[in-house]
């Protein structure tokens, strides 16, 4: 009589062996792909240029994906001496920058998400970005 258990020793390594080397070589290309594809879209994001305005387009900033400020335009209606003024330029200046900040993290968000839209990832799984 055979044993209701006879153990992993059990099964033939034939059986057993090669889909398991098979499964690990899979995954590690898929991994190594995985990591390249990465590599390229952060470069794409970092390159990227996104414009933050504020006071309706009066105050507009241009900014890299790397949160390099490149530009920042202020329309001359803006341009005053006053005190007042200036708080508000401050303020527009303020809400450019962090809008463009927001621009650069929703694209970032979007681009990431759709690149592992299909991987199986365990639940509650979130990437480094």
């Amino acid at each position: 009589m055979r044993p209701a258990f006879a153990g992993p020793h059990h099964m033939t390594q034939s059986r057993y062996t090669p889909m398991m080397k098979g499964g690990m070589a899979g995954l590690m290309k898929q991994a190594q792909q995985m990591q390249e594809k990465m590599a390229k879209m952060q470069e794409e994001l970092a390159n990227a240029e996104v414009t933050g305005q504020s006071g309706g387009g009066l105050v507009s900033v241009v900014m890299t994906g790397r949160h390099d400020v490149k530009r920042v335009s202020i329309d001359q209606s803006l341009m005053s001496t006053e005190e007042d003024d200036k708080e508000v330029l401050e303020d527009l200046i303020a809400a450019a920058l962090n809008d463009a900040v927001r621009k650069i993290e929703q694209n970032s968000q979007d681009k990431m998400g759709s690149m592992t839209a299909g991987m199986q990832l365990p639940p509650g799984f979130k990437m480094p970005f």
